[in-house]
């Protein structure tokens, strides 16, 4: 593979990096080379700027920065998706869409590359784990995943299914041509999917990361990103947890505590478009 590679020029290693890792890119979403060229464009436009963060700020490279918005699909952050249908409450997930819109914004107008995450099963949940694992039994347990439903838009749902309505991404959130989407099994973003590969094609050193929920898949995604040496600035007001929501010491808040001292920076959407001069 490497003697291979070593003659082609940079646009088509990019283009070999993203036909390699197809397959665990979702269907529909486009990953090629014009994926590639589009992340060389956005290398024209870099920039140095500095991120007021916690617990210091950080200067990032606009052109080595991707943003990854973790599981805003409709089973987790719509009216009749898995959560609300559980009786869970959704409101601060649906709180941090309008900046997450702002953020994504922004990133589009400085070249920034934007991955989405979702959380997805295939129909015969094949890829849910084996019989006694805890992926498998908590999901079926409490989520009930697999279970046909009716979606709200009238089609034929099925909770955590591939390709259904109920892990499309939220309306306000929907990905645009050149975005990326990336089906995950598990919390964390990086298990035996294509993300890595993907980021390292793309040169990418700093993630801004956005999502649902805190403590579970967006903090998973931060650690194993922090494992593989990223540079992981989670923006606080773009994240939602429901998990000891309301209570006087939160999950959410815990969470961002743990992740501002140990895992990587914490700072809010407003910082961000600040720092990249945007409005």
């Amino acid at each position: 593979m490497k003697d291979g590679m070593r003659g082609l020029s940079r646009r088509k290693m990019l283009a070999a990096l993203a036909v390699s890792s197809i397959s665990g890119v979702a269907m529909g979403s486009v990953f090629n080379e014009r994926d590639a060229v589009s992340g060389m464009s956005s290398r024209a436009k870099n920039k140095l700027v500095t991120i007021d963060a916690k617990p210091e700020p950080i200067a990032i490279q606009t052109a080595k920065t991707a943003v990854i918005v973790v599981d805003m699909q409709n089973d987790f952050g719509t009216k009749g998706g898995m959560f609300d249908l559980a009786g869970i409450d959704i409101s601060m997930i649906q709180k941090a869409v309008n900046p997450t819109a702002r953020v994504l914004d922004a990133a589009r107008e400085n070249g920034l590359k934007i991955i989405y995450l979702k959380m997805g099963y295939h129909p015969d949940l094949s890829d849910l784990g084996t019989a006694d694992s805890v992926n498998r039994r908590r999901h079926l347990q409490f989520m009930h995943v697999g279970k046909a439903v009716r979606a709200p838009d009238g089609t034929e749902g099925r909770i955590l299914v591939r390709d259904t309505w109920n892990t499309d991404i939220v309306a306000a959130l929907k990905p645009q041509d050149g975005d990326v989407v990336i089906y995950k099994t598990r919390f964390s973003g990086f298990y035996e999917t294509e993300l890595h590969n993907i980021l390292t094609g793309l040169g990418i050193k700093h993630l801004i990361i956005t999502g649902c929920t805190t403590s579970v898949c967006v903090d998973s995604t931060i650690r194993d990103a922090m494992f593989r040496d990223y540079h992981p600035i989670l923006l606080a007001d773009c994240t939602g947890e429901p998990i000891g929501y309301g209570l006087p010491r939160s999950n959410h808040e815990a969470s961002l505590l743990t992740i501002q001292v140990l895992l990587g920076w914490v700072s809010s959407s407003g910082e961000l478009i600040k720092a990249l001069g945007t409005t």
